[in-house]
Order: C-alpha cells, then structure tokens, then sequence
C-alpha cells in the first residue's frame, strides 16, 4: 500500500517536474509548448548547392556521398532535426531544413570543406568603426574601439591538460604588428612585391609582413568585396581575413595544420586541475596522432611569445572561427578554447570544428521556401486512423475487462501526456522535430501499451483462479506479468536503437519515437497501473467481485466466498454429472469393501438408517 503511493508520488513528480522544466524554457528560452514539427509537417527552407574540386577536376560518387554524410552530421549535430540531404545528379546537393533556417544553420551548410590552422601575424579593427558612428550621429565619432568588445569572439584561451591562463585580447592598434615589421616604407610609392624573396621558412615569422602586404592589410576592411574571396588565398601564402562577425580583421601565416587532424571536439564544462568545475563552457578539442605531434610544436613556439604573435588561428571558408591566445604547452593533442563562451556558442563552435572537413567546396544555386501541405493532409488521416485505433482499444478494454478497463484507459492517458511532454523537452533541448514518420511511432505504441495491460490483467486472472485472495493475485500476477512485459519492450527497444543507428532522416524518427514510446510504457506499467491495480484490490468494488469488476466470478470460473476466499470452482452440468457419478461408483466400492468386513458395515448402515 504504501509502495504503491510512493510510485504514483514519483511519477507525479516526473509529470510536474518535465511541465516545469519546459515552462521555464518557454518564458526564459526558446522553448515551445508544443514539439516542433519537421519538414514534411511543416514546411521548410530548401537549398540546393553545387560541389566542385578545388583543383577543377570531377566530383566523384563517392565524394558527394561522404559530402552528403558530414553535411547531414552538421545539421542533425543537435539531435534529429528530420532534415532531408539527398544527391541531385552528380554535382548537386539538396538540402532540406524544416522551418525557417537559421543564420547559424546556413552558415554550417554552406561552409566549404576548407578547415586550417594558421598562426595570427597581426590583428586589427574589422570596420571603420569612426565613420560607421559618425553615420549614426553619435557624439562619440572619434572615440576608440576596443577590439576585444569589438570581437568578443576572440577573447578566449587555448590550453592543454593541467594549463590555465586567462583570455587573450587582440592587438589595440590596427595592423600593430604588421605596422612594426613594414618600418618607414609605408609611405613610399613603390611597395614591393606582397612576397618576401626569400620566403621564411615558418609560417609565423614575421618576414612574411612586407611593406606591401602591411599597406593591403591597412586598406582592407571586412565590409568590402575583397572580404568575400578571403577563401581563394593559397595555403602556402598569407592570409587577409575577417571573423564571422565582420567586426575584426586578422593578418594570418601560411597553413601549419589542416582540419582534418581533428577526431572530435566537443562542448562542455571546464574543470580545474583538481576536476572542480569553473562553471565555464568550453571547446574540447582532441587530434590524431600527426595533429598532436604538429600541434605540440606549434604550441611551444607561440608560448610566451608577444601579443598577437601568441594566438593561432581556426580557419572555415576563409573565415576565423576562432584566434585564441596560447596558454601553455599542449603536446597531448588535447587543446581546449575557453573565453566567453555561452552553450549554444561553444556547441556551435565545437561542430564546426568537428565537422569542418568537407571532401570540396559548395557554392549555393538556389535557396526557397517549400510547403507542408501534402504532410499536412497526411498527418489528418494518419491521426484519424490512430484516433480509430484508439477507440477500438477501448471499447475492447471496456467489454472484456467492464470497470478494470478504465484503469487502461487513464493508463494510456498517462502515458501520453509524458510522451507529449518527452517530445516537447527533447524539441527544446535536443532538436528533435516530429515528423509524419515519427506519429506513426506513437500510433504503434498504443498497441504495445494496451499489450502490456492485458498481459498483467490476465495473470491476475490466472491467479484468482488458482485460489489467490484478491490482493494476493495482485502481487502473484505482477512478478509474472513483469517478465514478460519486459522481454516483450526489450525486443522492441532493442529494434528500435539498431534502426535509430543505422536509418537516417524520416526513418530515423520513427525509430526514437517507437524507443522512446517503450520506455515510457515499462514507466507506466511500473509506477501507475501496477500502483492503482494495488489500491484498487483493497475497495469493496473489486474485492468483493462485482460483476461489473471485470473480475466476475461467473466468468473466472470461481466462486467468492467471504472476503476474497474461493470455494471450489462451479462445473458445467457435464462435468456435473460425470462427477456425480464417479462419487457413486466409489461409494458402492466402499459400501462393498464394508460388507466383507461385518460389523462396522452393519454399525455404519444403522447409524445411517437412524
């Protein structure tokens, strides 16, 4: 009895505590009151972009595959958003997202395949940021930015296991590096060629700043068309670019390390050197073998050396991900990117990182919006036909198990709302979207449900009929009707992790919610039918046998006698009459075994006759 309470109690407080969660999201986040819906219910943005080889040759099959692949992997890196990539022909890509893309989301997509490290050589102000206030009518035209507000972005720190330091600023001045390296030959006419003669041997010797090259990267600014064709510059020259915002400007070496050296990166908390958390997010970065050995090197070079010498650049498409500052020795090939980082900010930079290393480039041909309406029809008759379904289950609970079939109906209320209340968490948390594919999961699972009351109903039954007192059937049917219900969720769990593993898009979502659905009903059974099944034993409805029940005597084939005893089970007219004649048959034996023995058969037949 008790037990029973403290599973309903618990199962209160996981409904009341994912309502809770999701209320605050909706008022401090992003969160909805109801699940996202992916592309084939709601409608989507569709782009369609073209591959091409740097070099000019060919696209392979195989290429566009594993572009197909990494692609899928940066826009389901949040959980399963239910986009659809599929190959258009041998040189196209179509990329369908559901609903209204973000920036952060286009940006990923399109994103080419060329992931670099490079050293930092000088940094500067992305902007005129004087003449952009003087267009806004500020008073303060001529006052100074700080680079680092100006690029929060970069105001991070690089370390390895055990290193801490804090975050890393860019230079104050514009091209302050490049300004000391270029002396007084700024000013005369004839510059130079932009490449030293003889070219430095390392990427981040500062010989690569000639004159000219300090003049380009005085005159560049992010907001003009040279920005755009930062990605073309070759990898073994110098590099004039800007950070995603557009708000710094960086002069970059050559490409000491390319992307692909990186076999993950992660978001996460940072943690001290005693494992303490700093409450700070984080980029974890890990690097094979090669990476690690490159990487070792790189980082005792730039440690200790002046600002912005000491920063290393994350290079995607040209443009800077990333120029944190290094802040120790890092030959594990372990490095982390710590600064002001929010969850959303370090989970982005870590999957761009991750993901970053596309077989080629991509240039977009088309971007449109694209409609729900054939999903829309599709999701109406998939719902009517569950609503169908549903009622069946019913009307069958109601008519096999009278009263108890009410205990399936609120079960399977129960296990709907924390299924809707799981999709909504995971929608806001995960980005998970539902799909047509993915209801059809749900719809499915009502089966199951019901499957597994009947099983627990029925060992009740058995156990009546075996001579247990109600509350003892209870309890004797519930160990039996356990194991069943759990090998029977467990071959469907179990399909549905290897489907959810190896399907992808719209099967991929029927496979989570049919996992998910599973789950929830061992958490139904377990902490609300089996509970109510206790507490309803123990009221004179059910222990008394009322015909409306669903425990009927009648129909269990056994009698109630007192307070849920059973006398012998009542036997068909049949069964009556062989019965009677067997007992009989062995009264004229024992009568005839009393005979030959005299007297006791004569003082038995007396006291009969008196």
């Amino acid at each position: 009895m008790r037990r029973a309470r403290r599973s309903l109690v618990f199962l209160l407080v996981i409904l009341v505590g994912l309502a809770g969660l999701i209320t605050l999201g909706v008022f401090r986040s992003d969160a909805t009151w109801t699940p996202k819906l992916a592309l084939d219910l709601q409608g989507g943005t569709q782009i369609l972009l073209a591959a091409e080889q740097p070099d000019g040759e060919a696209v392979s099959g195989e290429q566009l595959q594993q572009a197909v692949s990494i692609i899928r992997q940066r826009v389901d890196a949040a959980g399963v958003s239910e986009a659809e990539i599929t190959t258009q022909g041998s040189q196209h890509i179509s990329v369908s997202i559901p609903g209204k893309a973000d920036e952060a989301t286009l940006q990923r997509i399109e994103a080419s395949a060329k992931l670099d490290f490079r050293p930092v050589l000088a940094t500067g102000i992305g902007i005129d940021v004087t003449q952009q206030q003087g267009a806004e009518g500020t008073e303060e035209g001529g006052a100074e930015a700080d680079p680092a507000e100006a690029n929060p972005s970069d105001a991070k720190s690089e370390e390895g296991t055990g290193a801490e330091g804090d975050a890393g600023e860019p230079a104050a001045e514009s091209g302050s590096g490049a300004e000391e390296a270029a002396g007084g030959a700024e000013g005369s006419e004839d510059l130079g060629p932009l490449d030293p003669d003889p070219l430095p041997e390392g990427a981040g010797d500062q010989a690569w700043i000639t004159p000219a090259l300090q003049q380009k990267f005085t005159d560049f600014t992010c907001d003009s068309d040279a920005a755009l064709d930062t990605r073309e510059q070759p990898a073994d020259r110098p590099l004039i670019t800007c950070d995603e915002t557009g708000t710094a400007k960086y002069l970059l070496g050559p490409v000491e390390l390319s992307g692909d050296v990186i076999t993950d990166a992660t978001a996460q908390m940072g943690t001290t050197q005693t494992g303490a958390t700093t409450g700070e997010w984080v980029v974890q970065i890990t690097m094979n073998r090669e990476g690690a050995d490159t990487f070792g090197k790189i980082s005792t070079r730039l440690y200790g050396a002046p600002e912005p010498q000491n920063q290393f650049a994350f290079v995607l498409d040209g443009r800077v991900l990333s120029a944190p500052t290094m802040q120790g020795q890092i030959l594990d090939g372990r490095p982390s990117i710590s600064g002001a980082f929010t969850q959303d900010s370090a989970k982005a930079l870590a999957d761009q990182l991750k993901f970053g290393a596309l077989p080629m480039d991509f240039t977009v041909q088309s971007q449109e919006d694209i409609s729900a309406t054939l999903g829309t029809s599709q999701l109406s008759a998939g719902l009517l036909a569950g609503l169908i379904g549903l009622l069946l289950v019913v009307v069958y609970s109601m008519f096999q198990y009278r009263a108890l079939g009410t205990l399936t109906i609120a079960s399977l209320v129960i296990a709907g709302v924390l299924t809707y209340l799981l999709l909504t968490f995971f929608s806001w948390r995960q980005g998970y979207r539902l799909s047509l594919a993915g209801v059809a999961g749900i719809i499915v699972a009502v089966g199951f449900t019901a499957d597994s009351f009947i099983v627990y109903f029925e060992r009740i039954r058995d156990a009546l009929r075996d001579g247990f007192a109600i509350e003892s059937a209870v309890e004797h049917g519930w160990k039996k009707a356990l194991r069943t219900i759990l090998a029977s969720d467990g071959v469907n769990f179990l399909a549905a992790v290897i489907l959810f593993i190896l399907a992808v898009g719209n099967v991929k979502g029927f496979a989570f919610t049919l996992g998910l659905t599973t789950l929830v009903d061992v958490i139904v059974v377990a902490l609300f039918t089996h509970p109510m099944m206790t507490l309803l034993a123990r009221t004179r409805f059910y222990r008394g046998g009322h015909p409306a029940s669903g425990l009927d005597p009648q129909r269990l084939g056994a009698v109630y006698r007192g307070r849920a005893q059973f006398r012998e089970p009542v036997l068909t007219s049949k069964k009556n009459e062989r019965s009677r004649r067997e007992a009989a048959r062995r009264q004229t034996i024992a009568e005839r075994k009393a005979a030959e023995a005299g007297a006791p058969a004569s003082s038995a037949t007396a006291g009969k006759e008196s």
